[in-house]
């Protein structure tokens, strides 16, 4: 058990690696290649959200996070060189004992499993902190490809709840998928 994750996790595809101001303008690249896929789901997804001075911005805000024990924000890369192709994050905004992992993927790199390695790792990352005995993944119910990565993790579906659309695809079913790693 641990107070905090591992800032490098090595996958059987790609390697996550704790978000850092230095990554700044591949997360920004990355935002902008993929913006019409994100739009539909993420409601930050804007061209100044793909500005290298909106990534520093959100980079070093990640970082103090990180040191705070609130947040763990990830890049997922091919190798450790390579391009961003995705970010993830363990964050402690769902209550005591409880964990929430969320994620985005480049659009080139969609379908072809990272996210799925990436979660798992992180599933179990989560779950080695100390005060944490659930994960959970909060995905909206018209965002079938986010849902089916905790369905092949063998997450449960433990509710739905409503709340007004946050993006333009969103239906507004939110449902929360919680695994304890038994």
């Amino acid at each position: 058990m641990s107070n905090s994750p591992p800032e490098t996790l090595k996958l059987p595809r790609g390697v996550l690696v704790r978000l850092r101001e230095s990554h700044s303008d591949l997360v920004a690249e990355a935002v902008l290649a993929s913006l019409d896929h994100l739009k539909p789901w993420m409601p930050w997804a804007s061209v100044d959200a793909g500005s290298p001075a909106a990534q520093r911005e959100r980079c070093q805000a990640a970082q103090e996070l990180w040191g705070s024990g609130s947040d763990y924000q990830y890049v997922l890369r091919p190798n450790e060189s390579g391009p961003v192709i995705g970010s993830f994050g363990l964050h402690r905004r769902i209550g005591p004992g409880g964990i929430e992992l969320g994620y985005w993927m480049h659009v080139d790199y969609v379908s072809q499993g990272y996210a799925t390695v990436a979660a798992q790792a992180l599933t179990e990352a989560g779950l080695a902190l100390d005060d944490v005995t659930r994960v959970e993944i909060h995905t909206d119910e018209a965002n079938v490809k986010s849902a089916a990565i905790p369905q092949r993790l063998g997450f449960g579906l433990a509710r739905v709840s409503e709340r007004e659309p946050e993006a333009p695809a969103e239906c507004g079913r939110i449902q929360v998928w919680v695994t304890t790693g038994q």
